[in-house]
């Protein structure tokens, strides 16, 4: 039996209005995602990124469309119960570090605070701080504070705390892009270990450029809509690499596959090159063959229409009629007969 989605987004819409000015920040997003699933997310500054988590951390409502997350309609709930959803399903991870911590406090004292605060207490409080500093791997940094910490270790600490409340779903905006590059190695092996160890599912939105070697699947936002999904799958049988040594000690070959995303309203984002390489612009034609669907260019009927409306508006009467017959006929051959007989 199928399992059923954890997240779906379908036709996603969000409007921002300032003054008199409306932005789309998502125009239509589809997404599902599967229980358990590591996802990347990714695009250009503006694409929808931010507004999407957002959304699914219930920091913000859509101006249109559904989302469902955990069987839950985030559209229809009402403030205090988008509240008790972002404190007991949603862990959140931001790029800041520092910004899910307290200075002052021990990062075995910063990972009981979101207990304390939910009214957890005891020695039950004390053990899952312990654990979750141990599923991080910084069990021996427990009593130091933020100033004792690196910016990797603090936001592996952040994680924990994100994780405090036993959330269904984590949440991670830019977690990797304040730190280097091994840090950054570190800071995902430990979300992949968290992914696999809890079930967690979790987002991360990312401009690393590698981030597809780390996660399941990603996919890429552009102009607040899905265009494109890269998924990772390993060339060899059995079960894949959980670390980058693994993957070394093993040989492992990862393939990474490129799929353009098809909304339900069979809309499809068409790589910029390719419609550079082909002249393809404004009009296409479908054809249906054995493969698939074959796009192809149109021809440009507009350049022609205006070149014999020039002609016609400025002929005498009697000459007039013959340019209008043109106009008809040159329209239907070129333009796939747009024009319809008895509708002329």
């Amino acid at each position: 039996m199928a399992q059923e989605p954890f997240i779906v987004c379908d036709n996603l819409v969000k409007i921002y209005k300032i003054a008199d000015l409306e932005t789309m920040a998502l125009q239509g997003l589809d997404l599902v995602v599967a229980p358990g699933e590591l996802l990347g997310v990714v695009g250009p500054s503006g694409s929808g990124k931010s507004t999407l988590m957002n959304i699914l951390g219930g920091l913000d409502r859509p101006s249109a469309g559904r989302v469902w997350v955990d069987g839950q309609d985030l559209l229809k709930m009402s403030d205090a119960a988008l509240n008790r959803y972002r404190r007991s399903k949603v862990g959140f991870v931001w790029q800041q570090g520092a910004r899910n911590l307290v200075p002052y406090l021990t990062a075995l004292e910063n990972i009981e605070l979101p207990m304390t605060l939910a009214g957890q207490g005891g020695r039950k409080k004390r053990q899952r701080a312990e654990e979750l500093l141990e599923a991080v791997g910084l069990s021996e940094r427990r009593n130091h504070r933020l100033a004792q910490l690196s910016g990797g270790e603090q936001q592996r600490v952040a994680i924990a705390v994100a994780l405090a409340n036993n959330p269904r779903l984590l949440l991670a905006d830019e977690p990797t892009g304040e730190v280097d590059s091994a840090t950054a190695l570190t800071i995902y092996e430990t979300f992949r270990r968290l992914n696999r160890e809890y079930g967690l599912t979790t987002l991360i939105v990312s401009h690393d450029p590698n981030i597809a070697r780390h996660v399941h699947r990603v996919v890429a936002i552009r102009d607040g809509k899905t265009a494109m999904e890269t998924v990772r799958q390993s060339a060899l049988n059995g079960p894949p690499a959980t670390t980058a040594e693994e993957a070394v000690e093993a040989h492992e070959e990862e393939i990474f596959e490129e799929l353009v995303v098809l909304d339900s309203a069979g809309r499809l984002q068409i790589p910029k090159e390719y419609l550079e390489e082909f002249g393809i612009k404004g009009r296409v034609r479908l054809e249906l063959t054995e493969e698939g669907i074959l796009i192809r260019p149109a021809p440009h009927v507009a350049h022609t229409a205006e070149t014999i409306l020039s002609e016609m508006m400025s002929a005498p009467g009697a000459r007039r009629a013959g340019a209008l017959g043109r106009l008809v006929t040159r329209l239907r051959q070129r333009a796939g007969h747009v024009l319809h007989p008895g509708r002329d």
